[in-house]
């Protein structure tokens, strides 16, 4: 599941790079930034649920 969510927030980044996807705070290619930050912070919040399940 990690693996599918990294894939798509990296594909996020490189279609933001190329054609901004105009969400609310995503109106820039600059902003691509934003997605790296969402995937390390998913990746953490993932893997610190799998720890104590």
């Amino acid at each position: 599941m990690t693996k599918i969510i990294g894939l798509l927030l990296l594909l996020a980044m490189v279609v933001q790079i190329i054609k901004p996807l105009g969400f609310p705070g995503l109106k820039r290619r600059a902003d691509f930034w934003k997605l790296a930050v969402l995937a390390f912070v998913s990746w953490a919040i993932i893997l610190l649920l799998r720890d104590f399940t």
